[in-house]
């Protein structure tokens, strides 16, 4: 049987997925406001029009950061597919094992299936997972820094991965695990794997926080 309390939860449901899609934007359901309702917000936040879902308003590149612990991000990644130049999933480590040893870590979070549903829903967005170096020494940066052969090898490894797996580039976080320390060295690390990328007609992006002032 079904209780008050159940009927109102089914109401409920019942109007939000009626309202899933629908066939005017935000402007036009005057959404867009100075001081929402905190009832619209919960009634509407599913709701997109899907007239415009294909649309892009935006001309510049627009980024998009996909975490395994969220999965409603996925299916807004193949959703909205054509708003998003470059979609970039919190997968990747990259750990250095030894003198010229990289080993890239997170494969089993990397979605094959995904990849092609969004690359069918828009034929121009580029997937590029994050890749964190994690677990990296001060001296690990030292010995890699001060090798021509380890950043080639590093180099090598990443454009490998990316064809292996099918990746267009990767976003790379390293920037701020060195503090304002080593600046020119990591930046002659970067020019290193940013070149060897494009000559494979892969990107990178780098992440760069805001500057922490004292």
């Amino acid at each position: 049987t079904l209780s008050k309390t159940d009927g109102k939860k089914g109401a409920t449901k019942k109007l939000e997925e009626k309202v899933l899609h629908s066939d005017k934007n935000v402007q036009d359901r005057g959404l867009v406001v100075v001081d929402p309702k905190a009832k619209d917000i919960v009634l509407e936040h599913r709701s997109y029009c899907s007239k415009k879902m294909k649309q892009r308003h935006f001309s510049g590149d627009v980024l998009g950061y996909i975490t395994p612990w969220n999965n409603h991000g996925y299916d807004i990644a193949k959703i909205f597919g054509n708003k998003f130049t470059l979609i970039s999933p919190v997968w990747l480590q990259v750990k250095r094992r030894g003198k010229e040893r990289f080993q890239f870590t997170g494969l089993h979070d990397a979605d094959k299936g995904w990849m092609k549903d969004v690359r069918k829903t828009s034929k121009t967005t580029k997937i590029v997972p994050r890749i964190l170096f994690d677990g990296w020494t001060y001296q690990d940066f030292e010995s890699v820094f001060g090798s021509e052969d380890e950043i080639e090898e590093l180099s090598k490894s990443m454009v490998l991965l990316a064809k292996d797996e099918n990746f267009d580039g990767f976003v790379i976080e390293v920037w701020s695990q060195l503090g304002n320390q080593k600046q020119t060295e990591l930046i002659h690390l970067l020019i290193h794997l940013s070149e060897a990328l494009h000559e494979a007609q892969l990107k990178l992006i780098l992440v760069i926080p805001p500057a922490v002032t004292a």
